[in-house]
């Protein structure tokens, strides 16, 4: 028994634009990838990174003009103890070596005195509108007080206490924020060498 042969010459009646399949995988898909692509764009817009801190590059080239002004904090052996209360005060003790104290004179020769200001800089590890800048202002003695809003949120923070006086001192420290105290040590690199 033989079976007849296939008919290829059978023909649809409607025309090929006409098909669903078409308006499916050759318009639809095409048309639903380019509006997806488009959003993402727009949504990687709305939501970009921002930058840490808008002069890097000046930052980098800087690098060794800075250093002095770390050495200085170890050759004067500055320590710091900050403070943080859960209503926003700050409050630094600046802390002279016990010899400087005694005699009424820094390291250096120059007589003991606690500036009036001290910049305090919070920057955060990642994210550019959580940076805090404020001043430190002297109440008594070794003590310094300002008010920062810290956001509740745990992260790394960078902090820097520094003298833009005649004795041009910074002291630095990472810490995870917020907490209730930070201290603050010479670089122990200077000791080494």
């Amino acid at each position: 028994m033989s079976t007849p042969a296939p008919n290829f010459k059978h023909q649809d009646t409607q025309p090929w634009y006409k098909n669903y399949m078409v308006v499916i995988f050759v318009i639809g898909m095409p048309a639903l990838v380019v509006i997806a692509c488009l959003w993402f764009v727009y949504y990687s817009y709305q939501i970009r990174d921002s930058v840490v801190r808008d002069d890097w590059y000046m930052d980098g080239k800087t690098l060794y003009h800075d250093i002095s002004r770390d050495k200085l904090t170890h050759d004067l052996d500055l320590h710091g103890e900050m403070q943080f209360a859960d209503n926003g005060d700050i409050v630094f003790y600046l802390n002279y070596p016990e010899q400087s104290l005694q005699t009424g004179k820094l390291l250096n020769g120059t007589p003991l005195t606690y500036p009036e200001t001290l910049a305090l800089s919070i920057s955060h590890a990642t994210d550019i509108k959580k940076d805090r800048d404020v001043v430190l202002q002297h109440e008594e003695g070794n003590k310094y007080r300002a008010h920062v809003d810290i956001d509740p949120v745990k992260a790394k923070y960078y902090l820097q206490v520094s003298n833009d006086g005649k004795d041009d001192w910074r002291m630095q420290d990472v810490a995870r924020l917020p907490r209730s105290e930070v201290s603050f040590e010479p670089l122990p690199v200077f000791s080494e060498s």
